[in-house]
């Protein structure tokens, strides 16, 4: 797995999460690891056919999510992931995946992309115990947001 192919969707990230949330990220460190689901975490899932084959996961705690959500809904707080809450998130997975999947297209490497899907531990058996290489987006005052990308 190479490691560059992680940069579209961190590059896509950090624009998205600008635009959405107006937040400039930081990034952590890249590493390779064991996708483990947590209770109380909320992983997005995002598959890839073409070219590259796979599936793009971002995973945060629920109260990051539940922050990120209510930015994006013009302040409105949420206090639990409710079905709308379910839906703002997907959709910011979406937004980044759809983004990075143009920046691959733009470097001649065709994807398309599975609309989005929540993850959690009791349907997760598409992604158990998979390695991907992950790096952390720290966003300050919010939290982090993992992104995971499994490549087959």
């Amino acid at each position: 797995m190479k490691a560059e192919i992680i940069n579209p969707f961190l590059e896509s990230a950090r624009v998205v999460i600008e635009q959405v949330i107006q937040v400039s990220p930081s990034t952590g460190i890249l590493a390779i690891k064991t996708i483990e689901f947590v209770k109380g975490d909320i992983w997005i899932q995002v598959g890839m056919t073409g070219q590259l084959s796979g599936n793009i996961v971002f995973g945060l705690k629920e109260t990051v999510a539940l922050k990120i959500v209510s930015v994006m809904m013009g302040g409105f707080v949420l206090t639990e992931m409710d079905e709308m809450g379910q839906s703002a998130i997907s959709e910011l997975g979406n937004m980044i995946s759809g983004n990075a999947s143009t920046i691959l297209s733009n470097q001649g490497v065709t994807v398309d992309i599975t609309p989005p899907k929540i993850v959690t531990p009791e349907n997760n058996s598409m992604i158990l115990t998979k390695k991907a290489l992950s790096i952390p987006l720290k966003m300050d005052g919010i939290g982090e947001m993992d992104i995971q990308v499994m490549i087959s």
